[in-house]
Formats: structure tokens, C-alpha cells, sequence
């Protein structure tokens, strides 16, 4: 074989691996990609379906699950904010303290979220931080608040939001009463509704009736001083 055969099929052999190694490297970038744009979805939405046909299935239509846009879903509720209530769950805004509903409010129930409904926080939790917010321990077990890193502002903090209405509901920080759990979760008042104990069946949250049955009369509640 001469040297120009042999050179020629070098150049050959090592195009076609530039090739595959290309092709390698976009099957990587393009799995990079799907990976980041999955990881970049941070708010839990319901799904609304939407139809597309299906070859070879043996039916035209098949269902499939598409995200809703929170803001399309709740456009109602949304629509019937106050512009208060409008700025801090749309705009992640923050009311005035101790000029708003439940920073001093006392009794037991539920609150939920303003616009979604969904329940949030127990009054069990509750306690006075003396923020001029309201303040919980935790939030109601398996319910939907979400955290995520806040860097607004110039400060490092992790902001609370509802996942299915994707409401901004506050901040959480670690100086919380060390016998609640060292928590203290900074909820605006705009973002949130009260639902006493005797609506909670009417609400459709009898299932949170049973966080208050027992209680002790005369006993003093987490947010009220003791005597």
C-alpha cells in the first residue's frame, strides 16, 4: 500500500470518528437540556388535558397531561383580590406589619390559601413572634407549601409559596420558639383566609376536625401570652 493510500484512508477513519464523536456530544447536549428544563419546573400545577392523535394505537385521540398555568386555572379568584392581597400573592409583595388581619388573631382553625382554598397552616401552630406577622411553627402536615431560595433584595432567604396556586405567602427562618421546632414561618395576612372550627366541615376540611377535639378548657393557646 502506498503512502498515499495509506493517508487517504487515515483521513478516512478519522472523519468518521469526528463524526460519531459529534453526534455523541449532541445526544449528550440534547439529554442536558431535557434534564435542565426538567429540573427548572420548581411549582407543583394540576394538569389540564389536552387531545393528540396517536399513530398505530387504534384510535385517533389519546389524552394527554399538559400543566396548567396557575394564573389561567385560578383566573377567577384571582380576579377578586383585593389589590392587597393581588400584590402580595401575584407580585410576591409584602403587607405592613401589624396593620393586618391575623398578626394578633386568636382561635382555633384552619388557614388556607387565599386563592386557591387549599389548607395551609393550623392555629395550633400558631404563635405570637411579635413580628407583626403571622407566625407558624410548621405548616399542616402533607399540605402544599413549597419553599424556594430568595435572593431579592439583597439579602439570602427562602420564600414560601403555595404549590398549586403558586400564591407568595411569606418567608420561613430559623429563629422560631425551640420547643415548636426552631422554625418561624412569616405569613402575610393577604395570602391567607381564616376557617374556624365550625366551618371546617362546610369548607370540606372535616378532616382537620380532629386537630382541635380534646382540647382542655381554659388551655392557653400557642399565640397567646401566659399569664
Amino acid at each position: 500500500m502506498s503512502f498515499s493510500e495509506t493517508s487517504t484512508n487515515f483521513k478516512v477513519f478519522a472523519g468518521l470518528v469526528l463524526t460519531s464523536a459529534l453526534l455523541g456530544c449532541g445526544m449528550v447536549w440534547s439529554l442536558n437540556d431535557a434534564k435542565k428544563k426538567a429540573e427548572g419546573e420548581t411549582a407543583v400545577r394540576p394538569a389540564a388535558s389536552v387531545t393528540a392523535a396517536v399513530p398505530g394505537s387504534g384510535a385517533e385521540t389519546a389524552k394527554i397531561e399538559k400543566p396548567m398555568d396557575p394564573k389561567e386555572q385560578f383566573k377567577e379568584q384571582i380576579a377578586k383580590l383585593t389589590p392587597e392581597q393581588f400584590h402580595v400573592t401575584q407580585n410576591a409583595g409584602t403587607e405592613r406589619p401589624f396593620q393586618n388581619e391575623y398578626f394578633d388573631h386568636h382561635g382555633d382553625g384552619v388557614y388556607v390559601d387565599i386563592v386557591s382554598g387549599k389548607p395551609l397552616f393550623s392555629s395550633k401552630d400558631k404563635f405570637d413572634s411579635g413580628c407583626g406577622w403571622p407566625s407558624f411553627a410548621k405548616p399542616l402536615e402533607g399540605t402544599e407549601v413549597a419553599e424556594k431560595r430568595d435572593l431579592t433584595h439583597g439579602m439570602i432567604r427562602t420564600e414560601v409559596r403555595s404549590k398549586t396556586a403558586n400564591s407568595h405567602l411569606g418567608h420561613v427562618f430559623d429563629d422560631g420558639p425551640v420547643e415548636m421546632g426552631g422554625l418561624r414561618y412569616c405569613i402575610n395576612s393577604a395570602s391567607i383566609r381564616f376557617v374556624a372550627v365550625a366551618d371546617l366541615e362546610k369548607e370540606g376540611l372535616g378532616e382537620y376536625k380532629k386537630l382541635f377535639e380534646g382540647a382542655k378548657e381554659g388551655e392557653v393557646k400557642a399565640d397567646e401570652p401566659k399569664p
